[in-house]
């Protein structure tokens, strides 16, 4: 039988002011957990947080950038959460060629170690405290197979496979599950208008369920890996894409 039911949980999600990660606060809130919301705006998070409670959800706001070292360390100083959703992250779009070191490094410490620190910090609490947990990483197709011009992004993403893969062998014997979750195309408020033109529908066409992907085909992959449906996942990645992955070439 399936077990999503989150009641008694504390989960954080990273880069929580909007897109995937406003939503996943938003689903595992409904599912039962007391969430924490974490991104730099303060503004946004406040807004997403009073929608969940809106909702009759349980959920807070907390500062967090996942470059700062500080910042990730007073964010996971309480108790050990039950659940993290590694959610931040930013993109650069452009060719190798002329993608600055300033843009690479933003990209890498970001998506890439800014997940690692978020991790490590909260393992070191669920260790501390003699418990397990499930850590999420979200990930990408683009850490799997590669597009144009997103060189730094696309190398992030495959390292964050790699890395939850690395922490599940070596957390595995504390309770601790780390998984990595690859959405493919989802549509959001920032791509809408791109994949309504031409050059958007000629790359939803190469899709072979000939669509965008939407939030809530996240809602399923998120609460397995969450809860104690996923009990024997770790090590893990889980692919939400319509099939892109496995397109003719």
């Amino acid at each position: 039988m399936l077990k999503a039911d989150l009641a008694g949980r504390r989960a954080l999600v990273t880069g929580a002011s909007s897109g995937l990660g406003r939503h996943f606060a938003g689903v595992l809130a409904a599912a039962g957990a007391e969430v924490v919301l974490g991104a730099r705006r303060a503004e946004a998070l406040e807004e997403a947080v009073a929608g969940i409670v809106a909702e009759g959800g349980r959920a807070s706001a907390v500062r967090l950038d996942v470059t700062d070292a500080g910042s990730v360390a007073a964010a996971l100083a309480g108790p050990a959460f039950d659940i993290v959703i590694n959610n931040a992250g930013v993109t650069h779009d452009g060719p190798a060629l002329g993608t600055a070191m300033a843009d690479w490094d933003r990209v890498i410490d970001t998506d890439l170690s800014g997940v690692f620190r978020v991790a490590q910090a909260a393992a070191e609490r669920m260790v501390a405290e003699g418990r397990g947990g499930s850590i999420v990483n979200v990930a990408s197709i683009l850490g799997l197979r590669v597009a144009g011009h997103v060189a730094a992004y696309a190398t992030a993403k495959a390292g964050v496979v790699q890395l939850s893969r690395a922490l599940a062998l070596e957390w595995a014997r504390h309770g601790i599950r780390v998984n990595a979750l690859c959405p493919g195309y989802i549509e959001t408020d920032l791509n809408r208008d791109f994949f309504a033109s031409d050059a958007g529908k000629a790359l939803i066409r190469r899709v072979p369920q000939r669509r965008l992907g939407r939030l809530s085909d996240l809602d399923g992959p998120l609460l397995l890996l969450a809860s104690e449906a996923g009990s024997f996942m770790t090590g893990t990645e889980i692919v939400a894409d319509g099939g892109h992955l496995v397109s003719s070439l």
